[in-house]
């Protein structure tokens, strides 16, 4: 289904930096004067305060998108977005975000698509955030904690991926400390040699200056 060409960002789990990575790698392709779009499924906890993830999202990509093109479904509480769409009495339509992201990727150069909470996150009661990303058949960039953990964590994201047909492009460990300890070099070596994909890491970043973001090209 894939038009404009383009990556998914999906994580081990929930707060492992999913959107900031989303975000850099939209930054960087709008640096390469590229039209870019960006599109997230759902997204929830918006009653919290602090910027949306598809606001972050649109500003670093310079997309003129509505919060509507990017995240089809929105919601207050910071919920598994099937139960979030429970609580607001509906449910989320694979069918709806397949469109929405086909309309997103018309007439761009390039589109990121980031997740929800982790890979086998449900998006309705029977459509996982794996179903999405391989309906949209783009490249995956799985995004991970650095710590201790990771080794198991990455590796089963790479597999429920690759069971599924979907290409690995690279996995990023963020955020990646100064002074990596020994434990945090030696899971990014071993995780890039067990899932034998490219294994890139991002610092912490000040979201709030795009400017101070270092590249990130998959």
């Amino acid at each position: 289904m894939a038009t404009a060409p383009g990556v998914f960002v999906t994580g081990t789990g929930t707060e492992v930096g999913k959107t900031a990575v989303a975000a850099v790698l939209a930054r960087t392709l709008a640096a390469e004067d590229k039209r870019v779009a960006v599109f997230k499924p759902a997204v929830t906890g918006l009653a919290e305060e602090g910027e949306t993830d598809h606001a972050l999202l649109r500003r670093a990509s310079g997309s003129e998108q509505s919060d509507e093109e990017i995240a089809p479904y929105r919601y207050g509480p910071p919920a598994s977005p099937h139960l979030a769409a429970e609580l607001a009495g509906e449910e989320i339509e694979p069918e709806r975000l397949r469109e929405a992201a086909k309309a997103a990727a018309a007439g761009v150069d390039a589109i990121v698509c980031e997740g929800v909470g982790g890979f086998l996150v449900p998006l309705s009661p029977e459509y996982l955030v794996r179903d999405l990303a391989a309906d949209l058949g783009y490249p995956l960039v799985i995004v991970a904690a650095p710590g201790l953990g990771t080794i198991n964590h990455t590796l089963l994201t790479v597999e429920a991926a690759r069971s599924a047909g979907l290409e690995v492009a690279a996995i990023v460990l963020n955020p990646w400390p100064g002074d990596p300890t020994e434990i945090e070099r030696s899971n990014r070596e071993t995780i890039a040699a067990l899932a034998e994909t490219q294994v890139e890491t991002l610092p912490h970043l000040d979201l709030s200056r795009p400017d101070t973001w270092p590249a990130l090209r998959i």
